[in-house]
């Protein structure tokens, strides 16, 4: 009888870029298919308890990467004791409400370390993540946006939260200082066989991470496929009235004309939720998109039948309709394989 040796397949190195809300979803939608799972995710948040976590601890934001530390975690299902412990947001106590339980175990865990980068490997440990959660960077920076009218405004809260005109046109973005690349995430990089960007906010959580040095000409020179998930919705004070055409050029600014795919929702969106965004002069980014283009267009139904609620401590302006993490991942995964 001859003896085979039976070998699994290596899993897909897939590389998610981003931050927030957006990575979260992509993140807990592909860590069922069982690839090898690593999120790169933006430092330069500074609204919220992030700027509290950055004023009064003097630590990098971990908002975002909290989230990804969450998505990743060995819970199953999205009522898991861990899982709400760490998103659990207080609404009570002088100096503490608004703050995230996950926020401060981090914040706490550094000080014991003495490592920010070591508390989070850690942090990753207690949840049992399936995969890894990588800073793009460990220098201190700020984001700044130039618009249209020549006005600069500083810090990424303000840019997300405007106190300008929102209807202003964004004509440059940059870091200052720039910050150096975490050698960890442009590795990961190297080493990917799929690169996914976005979905999230396109100016405060995606963009930041390519103006990091070294990070956008790692994407340029790998040779994954290089996945692009468009927003649902157009964001006042960064993409007014941005198309879905207007988007991808902002992307290639960056990383050139490398995309393999876009994925584009083509479904309709909860009944009365328009009214409230419109209210907010947000609005559905309109697909523009050309037959001929160099990538392939994938058009499908990824928005979530449900609206986001939010906690009532928290004091950010938070997304009501987001992308279904399953359709995404599915869609996702009709790429990859």
């Amino acid at each position: 009888m001859d003896n085979k040796v039976i070998t699994k397949p290596i899993p897909k190195r897939v590389v998610c870029i981003g931050g927030g809300t957006g990575t979260f979803v992509v993140l807990s939608g592909l860590k069922q298919y069982g690839y090898h799972l690593s999120a790169i995710v933006t430092m330069s948040d500074s609204g919220g308890s992030n700027k509290r976590i950055r004023d009064e601890f003097g630590l990098l934001p971990t908002s975002d990467i909290r989230q990804c530390l969450i998505a990743l975690s060995a819970e199953k299902g999205r009522t898991g004791l861990i899982r709400q412990l760490f998103m659990y947001r207080f609404e009570k106590g002088q100096g503490i409400s608004g703050m995230t339980f996950g926020n401060l175990f981090m914040a706490a865990l550094s000080d014991i370390l003495g490592s920010q980068a070591e508390a989070i490997k850690q942090t990753g440990k207690v949840l049992r993540i399936a995969g890894s959660v990588i800073p793009v960077s460990f220098s201190k920076t700020n984001l700044f946006a130039r618009y249209e009218d020549g006005s600069v405004v500083g810090e990424e809260h303000l840019i997300d939260e405007p106190e300008h005109d929102g209807t202003l046109k964004i004509v440059e973005t940059y870091l200052k200082p720039r910050p150096r690349a975490n050698p960890e995430a442009i590795k990961a990089i190297e080493s990917a066989d799929v690169i996914v960007m976005g979905p999230g906010d396109l100016y405060t959580s995606l963009l930041p991470n390519m103006m990091v040095s070294g990070v956008a000409s790692a994407i340029k020179k790998s040779r994954a496929k290089k996945l692009f998930v468009l927003n649902l919705m157009t964001k006042y004070g960064q993409t007014y009235n941005m198309t879905a055409s207007d988007h991808i050029k902002a992307l290639e600014k960056y990383i050139g004309k490398t995309l393999d795919a876009v994925i584009v929702n083509d479904s309709g969106f909860p009944q009365g939720v328009l009214q409230k965004y419109k209210k907010l002069n947000e609005f559905p980014v309109v697909d523009d998109l050309s037959k001929t283009t160099y990538y392939t267009v994938v058009r499908t139904n990824i928005v979530s039948d449900k609206i986001a609620q939010k906690q009532k401590s928290d004091t950010l302006i938070r997304s009501l309709i987001r992308h279904d993490d399953t359709k995404l991942a599915a869609a996702i995964k009709e790429i990859v394989e």
